[in-house]
């Protein structure tokens, strides 16, 4: 998990199957200690790659500052620049991607999370505090509607 550090780049390959391969590199911070003397908090830069669906995903709602849940499979490779040394590569080639942040939480606002949830406008969430259920009493419990048996649910 980490944040955009720009837009994806996507180019489209040729061929008579055209295919978004989108580019970007997330940030992750490293678990751990600060370094002594250096109050900045470090971080990974990790090169990502997502073909296809999942590549026109990235370039249609991720944005630069976003923070973003992958997996995938790491891959390694080398070529040769044109001062002739031989470059190694490692990038993530994306498997899934999903948002981490909720709406409006990321830097730039542009944050997406709403699985089935209330969006701005509905409800009054404006992505700056948890939605609360309809149905929540004000200790955080949610109240059992009337006519709900005991029996039917998972813990006594």
């Amino acid at each position: 998990m980490g944040r955009l550090t720009r837009d994806p780049e996507v180019r489209y390959s040729s061929g008579e199957r055209s295919m978004a391969i989108a580019r970007y590199t997330l940030a992750v911070d490293r678990r751990g200690r600060k370094s002594q003397g250096n109050d900045q908090q470090t971080a990974d830069f990790i090169p990502c790659v997502a073909f296809d669906r999942a590549g026109e995903f990235a370039e249609k709602y991720f944005h630069q500052g976003m923070r973003v849940l992958i997996s995938g499979r790491i891959q390694t490779g080398s070529y040769t620049n044109r001062e002739g040394q031989k470059v190694y590569t490692t990038e993530v080639i994306i498997d899934d991607q999903e948002f981490a942040d909720s709406k409006g939480a990321s830097s730039n606002g542009g944050g997406f999370s709403n699985y089935g949830g209330a969006s701005a406008g509905e409800g009054g969430y404006t992505g700056s505090e948890k939605p609360k259920p309809q149905n929540a009493s004000t200790e955080g419990f949610m109240n059992i509607p009337d006519g709900v048996e005991d029996e039917g649910l998972p813990f006594n």
